[in-house]
């Protein structure tokens, strides 16, 4: 054993400063919460102490009082999963010296970024934290990419509720840290017994516990939450126990040194009222050294690599023949290996689809990049979370599109996290055919274009998929990519330019009555149904947005007027939220247009893609009825 791993026990000067600091952190929780007559000051008292040793005696970071952004790539990592403990984690880091102890007083405030919630607004959080369940899912994916790609020292902290360890994916996030062996990872769980509006299931069953943390592969240790001594052994054990992630499992109480409200039920996300004066007073008590200095910060090792995201472009351009029929899924696989050839930041994760979402062609590039996250979405969202955090890495999630729908709520946290993320989403539509609608995406469009400042692509050949895979490379926020199953013909020249936000014209003539956008496997009816529409002296227009979201407005609002007004949407998708919307959306405040929408119609069924295009209303001869229709109207 090195000396570094020698335990230290704590002097009782030391353990002195560490009770009062929780009772100070205590103080501030009622007051900050009683002057925004919000707020959850019970939930912060039962964590007090783990607070206190952890951002003054155990996390190494740079000193607050100088280095305001404490996003520092060398800090350790603190994730707060159970956000509505915030004022806690405010007083933390005012306390520390990152700003003055006096702002704790706008908690809540609409000029204030000390939200009811963590964000990333402010700039000791990297993200936002408050739908339960989520945060240790991000942090395993800073441990994984410490662990892995920095090959760092940095280590990373997740401070959870008890009645939040019941949602499924944080057993997501234990099963992959333990596999993992993420040693860097420290899970740490307030067991201070009462939720909501009912005991937590397993109360004070602290055994119980331990054995279910042990069995996905955890070292535990059962603590005294309250204990400073304790708290200090317990992640001194965690810091030098290699080969698995330690969980410190903290017995609480929730009000904790709040006379005739400690442990009591119905005082959740209740601010204290006329009971605040008497436990101030009581707290204030407490406090055996209220000059003391907070102690001094122990310092990063600063050994993390420098590292750069900018201006990632394909190893080598797309080299396809006019005509070869690829599947737009094979296209990304083939796009991602070309990105993690030019740098080494480009990494993949995937819910054990990636020889059918062809991710797994980064593995031939380094297979070191890959990160298999099994059949958990969530998990596979919030692992790509963690390991894009502090802008460490451009991370690619990919699984079947209908599966993501599982991970929305962490997509959604997401954005308010300002995360970095391209997702690519393959099997799209009722053109998988037999495998039926279990396995068919037909809302992925509409669930990611509610995402505010979501970049959405439908790249309908595999040239269009390179470059959009590229894009979205360089592209901030999340980005979602919608990949198709059947093999197509490539209708794009290598050389094709592609942006965001422009749209292509595939079929033009100065005669054209009817616009007809359509993406992905509809492009190809489109095209089929203005050859026959041709063939009887109809001429249409076809346009492929590439992007649905951002969509080319202008594109759309000038070739509409070009056609006499008159639009055909045709999408693999139900008709809420997809492409067809996008296109009202674009033409709404424009006087003569119409605009008819093909979609999926119902519930779709197995059977042979062509066989339900037709079925369901989005084959060729529905886009020649439709526009024979329109042009009548």
């Amino acid at each position: 054993m090195s000396g570094d791993d020698l335990y230290h026990q704590p002097t009782m000067e030391e353990v002195t400063v560490l009770k009062d600091m929780a009772t100070k952190l205590r103080i501030h929780s009622v007051n900050m919460t009683l002057a925004s007559k919000s707020g959850h000051p019970t939930s912060c008292s039962s964590m007090a102490e783990l607070m206190s040793v952890l951002f003054f005696k155990v996390m190494k970071y740079k000193d607050p009082r100088v280095n305001k952004e404490q996003r520092d790539p060398a800090n350790d990592r603190f994730i707060l999963s159970k956000g509505h403990a915030a004022p806690i984690l405010y007083a933390a880091w005012a306390e520390a010296g990152l700003f003055p102890v006096d702002d704790l007083m706008n908690l809540r405030k609409i000029t204030s970024d000390l939200e009811g919630h963590p964000t990333p607004r402010l700039p000791f959080i990297d993200v936002a934290t408050g739908s339960l369940g989520q945060g240790l899912s991000v942090a395993a994916g800073m441990a994984y990419c410490a662990k892995h790609f920095d090959k760092s020292s940095y280590r990373t902290y997740c401070l959870m509720g008890d009645g939040e360890s019941m949602e499924g994916n944080v057993w997501e996030a234990l099963n992959f840290a333990g596999i993992y062996k993420l040693d860097n990872l420290c899970a740490i769980i307030d067991i201070n017994r009462l939720g909501q509006s009912d005991p937590a299931p397993l109360g004070h069953d602290m055994d119980q516990y331990r054995r279910r943390l042990n069995s996905f592969g955890f070292n535990t240790v059962v603590v005294d939450g309250h204990d400073v001594e304790e708290l200090c052994k317990a992640f001194h054990t965690a810091e030098t126990t290699k080969g698995m992630p330690t969980a410190i499992l903290a017995k609480t109480y929730k009000g904790r040194d709040f006379p005739n409200i400690e442990d009591q039920m119905n005082w959740h996300g209740k601010p204290l009222g006329d009971k605040a004066e008497s436990v101030l007073a009581h707290l204030t008590s407490l406090i055996k050294n209220p000059s003391a200095e907070r102690p001094a910060i122990c310092s990063p090792k600063n050994d993390v690599p420098d590292v750069s995201l900018a201006g990632v472009t394909l190893a080598s351009p797309p080299a396809y023949q006019l005509g070869d029929k690829v599947a737009t899924r094979a296209a990304y696989g083939t796009a991602l290996a070309k990105l993690a050839q030019n740098n080494s930041r480009v990494v993949a994760l995937d819910g054990d689809m990636k020889n059918s979402t062809f991710s797994q062609n980064l593995i031939k590039v380094d297979k070191d990049r890959f990160i298999e996250c099994f059949i958990c979405e969530q998990n596979l969202i919030g692992v790509g979370i963690g390991v894009a955090c502090r802008d460490r890495t451009i991370a690619f999630a990919s699984t079947f599109a209908c599966f993501l729908t599982r991970a929305f709520d962490n997509l959604r946290m997401g954005v308010i996290s300002q995360t970095n993320l391209n997702v690519m989403g393959s099997h799209c539509g009722v053109s998988i055919g037999e495998d039926g609608p279990s396995q068919m995406a037909l809302e992925d469009l509409a669930m990611f274009q509610s995402l505010p400042g979501c970049t959405v692509f439908y790249p309908t050949d595999a040239v269009a998929m390179e470059r959009a895979t590229e894009l979205a490379a360089n592209t901030r926020g999340i980005t979602f990519i919608r990949a198709s199953r059947p093999a197509l013909p490539v209708l794009y020249s290598n050389e094709e330019e592609f942006q965001i936000g422009k749209a292509k014209i595939v079929r033009q003539s100065d005669t054209d009555q009817v616009l007809v956008i359509g993406a992905g496997v509809t492009l190809y009816e489109a095209v089929k149904a203005a050859d026959q529409l041709a063939a009887t002296g109809v001429n249409i227009r076809v346009m492929d947005p590439f992007t649905i979201k951002p969509l080319d407005w202008a594109a759309v609002q000038t070739h509409s007027a070009a056609c006499g007004g008159r639009v055909v949407t045709v999408e693999d998708h139900y008709p809420e939220g997809g492409l067809g919307d996008s296109v009202l959306a674009s033409l709404a405040t424009l006087r003569n247009n119409v605009v008819k929408k093909l979609a999926v119609n119902a519930v779709p069924r197995s059977g042979p893609p062509a066989e339900l295009l037709e079925m369901f209303g989005i084959s060729a001869s529905h886009i020649v009825r439709a526009c024979n229709d329109i042009i009548k109207m």
